[in-house]
């Protein structure tokens, strides 16, 4: 393994960053801190998670402010980039290397000690043993996104960045990825691993970094933090058999703000509990003998959830 700094608590540091090319601000006066462990770097397509990543990672500078990675500059330093291990959102990959080769290739050019053990042991960590003979061009998405993440821990980094890495897996392979990378933070790895999808997120980190539009909108414990999404103002259209009827008991529960009737004759209701608003709307639909025909939630988007974080 490349030599840890283990005085370092904070293996990432984000300090005052800034990014824009010409008149587009993609990253907007973020700072940040990531130590070991799991921390999910999450956001709606076009937050800026990706341009982020690559600054970390040192292949884009700042525009402005400074990025640390275990204690040192990381821009235009190869000797700490034996220690990071990057892993694309885009596929990067040869279809006519077979996924052995494509593994070397990535330890020769990481300058691993002992190329073939290291091959040998980052292809078993991903379960691709029985694959990494065939050509890459006849992978699964998923079996690509397995032999990529072999390459980019071949050299045994301290420091895993990982843009989206889930993307094309089926629920086996996702479950096999998440009991990778919580190996790799057993072994006091670093691992920050972006997505868009909030339950992805949820499986995999403790602590999370919320972005929206180039800015930090939230960071901590999930746990906090998804309490705070729970308490939100949370809309749902409703159709019923007899929306008045209905309307009239939610409007009496004291977790329900608001209840309007819109004019195609669907109720729009406004609560701050969601767990208890999907529990009431059956049971008080089925208590005033009102058939429920559809209920939809109209503001559920990441999009929607990240607003509201920034507004507050």
């Amino acid at each position: 393994m490349a030599e840890a700094i283990n005085e370092v608590q904070n293996t990432i540091v984000v300090d005052g960053v800034s990014k824009w090319y010409g008149n587009v601000v993609a990253v907007n006066d973020i700072s940040l801190s990531v130590s070991r462990g799991i921390t999910g770097l999450l956001g709606p397509n076009g937050a800026g998670k990706t341009t982020l990543l690559h600054m970390i990672a040192g292949l884009a500078g700042t525009s402005q402010g400074d990025i640390t990675v275990l204690g040192q500059p990381v821009r235009n330093n190869p000797q700490l980039y034996s220690n990071i291990g990057v892993m694309s959102e885009h596929e990067a990959v040869y279809g006519f290397y077979s996924g052995r080769e494509f593994v070397e290739f990535s330890g020769t050019l990481s300058g691993s000690n002992n190329v073939d053990d290291a091959v040998d042991r980052a292809i078993e960590a991903v379960g691709m043993v029985d694959a990494q003979n065939r050509k890459i061009g006849t992978y699964s998405r998923g079996m690509r996104q397995r032999i990529r993440l072999a390459s980019s821990l071949v050299h045994d980094p301290e420091i895993l960045l990982l843009d989206e890495p889930l993307n094309g897996t089926d629920p086996r392979q996702r479950l096999e990825f998440q009991d990778l990378l919580h190996s790799f933070a057993r072994e006091g790895k670093t691992v920050l691993i972006s997505s868009h999808i909030l339950e992805e997120i949820e499986t995999l980190a403790d602590n999370i970094l919320l972005m929206v539009s180039g800015k930090l909108a939230a960071a901590g414990d999930f746990r906090a933090i998804r309490a705070k999404l729970d308490e939100r103002p949370y809309t749902v259209r409703v159709l019923c058999s007899e929306p008045r009827k209905l309307a009239a008991t939610l409007v009496q529960m004291e977790d329900v703000d608001s209840v309007s009737v819109d004019g195609d004759g669907s109720l729009i209701v406004l609560s701050r509990n969601v767990s208890s608003l999907q529990i009431s709307i059956p049971r008080l639909a089925q208590q005033e003998n009102v058939r429920l025909l559809k209920v939809e939630p109209l503001d559920d988007s990441l999009e929607s959830v990240f607003n509201y974080l920034v507004e507050a």
